[in-house]
C-alpha cells in the first residue's frame, strides 16, 4: 500500500472541488427555457389545484347554506305544529271543561228539584 504525500492529497481535494464546482455550473440558469418551462408547468398545475380548492369550499360553503335553510324551514314546520297543537289543546280543554259544567249544573238542578 502506497502511501500518499501532502502534495497528492492537496491536488486531489483540489480536483473534487473543481469538479463539485463544474457540475454546479452545469446546471441550467434561470433564465433557460426548459427551466422557464418545468416552472411554468409547476405554476398551471398550483393554480389548478387554487382552483380545485375553492370550488370545493364553494361547494362546501353552498351545502352548509342548503342545509341551514331546510333546518331553519324545519323548524318553522316544528314551531307551526307545536302552535296548531296548543290550540287544538286549549279547544278541547275548554270542551271538556264546558261538558263538566254542563254535568256540574245538572247535578245542582236534580238536587234543587229533588227538594
Amino acid at each position: 500500500m502506497k502511501q500518499k504525500d501532502f502534495g497528492e492529497r492537496l491536488s486531489a481535494a483540489r480536483n473534487a472541488k473543481q469538479a463539485m464546482a463544474d457540475k454546479f455550473r452545469q446546471r441550467p440558469r434561470p433564465d433557460d427555457p426548459a427551466v422557464a418551462e418545468r416552472r411554468a408547468a409547476r405554476e398551471a398545475v398550483s393554480a389548478a389545484r387554487d382552483a380545485r380548492i375553492a370550488k370545493r369550499e364553494a361547494d362546501r360553503l353552498a351545502e352548509n347554506a342548503r342545509i341551514a335553510t331546510e333546518r331553519e324551514a324545519i323548524a318553522v314546520e316544528h314551531a307551526e305544529q307545536e302552535k296548531r297543537a296548543a290550540a287544538e289543546k286549549k279547544a278541547s280543554d275548554a270542551k271538556l271543561e264546558a261538558e263538566r259544567k254542563a254535568a256540574r249544573d245538572a247535578r245542582y238542578a236534580a238536587r234543587k228539584a229533588r227538594k
